[in-house]
C-alpha cells in the first residue's frame, strides 16, 4: 500500500498528504519515497549536468524551484521542516554524494572508509571511528560511486572492478566492487584541506621542530634532490606540498601525479596527471611517459607525487642530468628501505645493471631522504632527515641529521619522545652557503647530557 493518501482540501481539490506520524526524514518512509520519486523526475526531466555545474547556492535554488513545481503539479503538501530535509537529501542524492556529503563537508575528517552499505568509518586526528552514516543498500553505494567516476570519463564494472578518481574538492577516491571485494562495494576517500598545510602548521602539530623546518626549507632553496619516504597515511604528500612552498617563485615547477593532490599556490606551476586506459583498453598515459615529456618542457624543478614503478629510473635520470631540486615520494619504512625500494623500481624499468651500479646511480641523484611516519597514537612525525652520499672508501652511506627518539607511552596511549639533532654536520653546508643560506653549527649540536658516538646515526648500505 502506498504511503500517499489522497485527501480533498476545502475547495474540493485533491492533494497528497502523509498519513502517519511526523518522524524525522531519516526514519520517515514517506519522505524517503518522495525523495526517490523526485530524484527520478530530476533525472528524466532536467539537465543534471547543467545543474551540477552551478555554484552551491544557485544549484540549491534551481532544484528548490523544480521541486516546488513538481509538488504543485502533484498537489503534495508536507511540513516545512520535512521539505527542507527532503531538499537537502535530494540535492545530495541527485547532484551530490548522498550520505557521504555531510562527511565530506566536515573539515575535521581526513579519511572516509566505506565497508559496504552498513559500515562507514572515518578518521579524525589520526584515529579511526565508526560513523553513524549508512546507505540503504548495495545499489545505493554503487550509485554514489557512479556519481564520482562518470564525470571523469572512468568506469567501474565487473570487467574493471577497481577505480581511482578525484572529487571536485581534490579528495582522492578509490573504489573496489565485487567480485574483487568480498564485502560489497568498498570506498576509500582521502580528504585534503581546502587551504594546504604550511611548514608552520606542521610545526604546530609537532610534526617537527623549528630547527628541522629551517633546515628543510634551506635544502629546498639550495636545490637539493629530496625523497620523502613513509607508509600509507604518514603525511608524505602534505609534507611535500609544504616543503615545495620554499621553491623560489622565479623557478618553473612541473608536477606529475597519478591522481592530482598537490596544490602549490604559486605562479609558474604546470601540473600533469596520468590517465588510465579507456573502455577499449587504449589511451593510457603513464607517470613514466609524463616524466619523459616533462624534460622537454624546460623545467627548473620536477615534482613527482609518488614513484611506484619504472618511472623511478626516469626521475633519477632527470635528477642526475641538471634538474636539481626535484622532490618525490615513495612508500618505505626507513631511509635505507627507501633506497632499496627505488633500487627495485629501477630494475622494474628493465635496467640490466649490477646492484652496486644501480645504487651509485641512486646516490648520485638523491641528496636527502625525509622519513615520515604515522605513530600508534595517530600523530604524524618526521622520524629522520638523512643525508645520502658516497664516503671516501666508495661506500654508500646514509647519515641522520635529525631524528625523533621515542621514550615511552603516556597514560592515554600518546607517544612520548623528542626530536634531536645527531650532532653530525651535513656535508652540504658549503652548497647551502653558495645559495645564500648560512646555518650555524649550533643547529646540529645535540642537547646537553646527550652523548653520541662519532658514527652514531651513520649506516652503510
Amino acid at each position: 500500500m502506498s504511503l500517499f493518501q489522497r485527501n480533498p482540501d476545502k475547495q474540493g481539490n485533491r492533494k497528497y498528504e502523509y498519513e502517519g506520524n511526523s518522524a524525522s526524514s531519516s526514519t520517515n518512509p514517506y519522505i524517503d519515497e518522495l525523495i526517490e520519486h523526485y530524484k527520478t523526475r530530476l533525472l528524466t526531466e532536467t539537465n543534471l549536468e547543467e545543474l551540477t555545474s552551478l555554484r552551491d547556492g544557485e544549484r540549491r535554488l534551481s532544484i528548490e524551484r523544480l521541486i516546488n513545481q513538481f509538488m504543485a503539479e502533484e498537489k503534495v503538501v508536507i511540513p516545512s521542516h520535512e521539505k527542507e530535509s527532503m531538499l537537502s537529501k535530494l540535492i545530495d542524492e541527485s547532484v551530490g554524494f548522498g550520505p557521504l556529503e555531510a562527511l565530506l563537508k566536515d573539515d575535521t575528517i581526513t579519511e572516509i572508509l566505506v565497508n559496504g552499505p552498513s559500515e562507514v568509518f572515518i578518521e579524525k586526528s589520526g584515529k579511526l571511528e565508526k560513523s553513524t552514516i549508512t546507505f540503504k543498500d548495495e545499489e545505493h553505494v554503487r550509485h554514489i560511486i557512479d556519481r564520482v567516476v562518470a564525470p571523469l570519463g572512468r568506469r567501474i564494472d565487473e570487467s574493471s572492478p577497481m577505480v581511482d578518481a578525484r572529487l571536485p574538492d581534490g579528495s582522492r577516491v578509490n573504489a573496489v566492487i565485487p567480485p574483487i571485494s568480498l564485502n560489497g562495494t568498498l570506498i576509500s576517500i582521502r580528504k585534503f584541506k581546502k587551504t594546504p598545510f604550511e611548514m608552520e602548521d606542521l610545526m604546530n602539530y609537532n610534526t617537527f621542530t623549528h630547527e628541522m623546518a629551517f633546515f628543510l626549507e634551506a635544502i629546498v632553496k639550495a636545490k637539493m634532490n629530496i625523497l620523502v619516504s613513509g607508509g600509507t597515511g604518514s603525511g608524505k604528500t602534505t609534507l611535500l606540498n609544504a616543503m615545495a612552498k620554499s621553491i623560489p617563485l622565479k623557478e618553473r615547477v612541473i608536477t606529475i601525479e597519478d591522481s592530482a593532490e598537490l596544490r602549490l599556490n604559486r605562479s609558474s606551476v604546470v601540473g600533469m596527471e596520468a590517465r588510465p586506459s579507456n573502455v577499449e583498453g587504449t589511451g593510457e598515459v603513464t607517470i613514466r611517459q609524463l616524466v619523459k615529456n616533462a624534460l622537454r618542457m624546460r623545467p627548473d624543478r620536477i615534482i613527482v607525487g609518488e614513484v611506484r614503478g619504472s618511472e623511478a629510473f626516469d626521475m633519477l635520470q632527470a635528477m642526475n642530468t641538471g634538474h636539481e631540486g626535484s622532490i618525490t615520494t615513495v612508500h618505505a619504512n626507513s631511509p635505507s628501505d627507501a633506497i632499496s625500494r627505488v633500487e627495485g623500481m629501477v630494475v622494474m624499468a628493465g635496467m640490466d645493471l649490477p646492484t652496486h651500479i644501480i645504487r651509485e646511480y641512486i646516490v648520485g641523484a638523491l641528496d636527502f631522504i625525509v622519513q615520515a611516519e604515522r605513530l600508534s597514537d595517530g600523530s604524524r612525525k618526521i622520524m629522520n632527515i638523512s643525508e645520502v652520499y658516497v664516503n671516501d672508501h666508495n661506500k654508500i652511506e646514509v647519515q641522520d641529521i635529525f631524528t625523533f627518539e621515542r621514550t615511552g607511552l603516556g597514560k592515554n596511549g600518546e607517544v612520548i619522545g623528542e626530536f634531536v639533532p645527531t650532532g653530525i654536520r651535513p656535508r652540504c653546508l658549503n652548497r647551502l652557503k653558495v645559495h645564500g643560506v648560512e646555518i650555524e653549527d649550533s643547529l646540529f649540536e645535540p642537547k646537553e647530557g646527550v652523548n653520541r658516538a662519532a658514527n652514531d646515526g651513520i649506516y652503510s648500505l
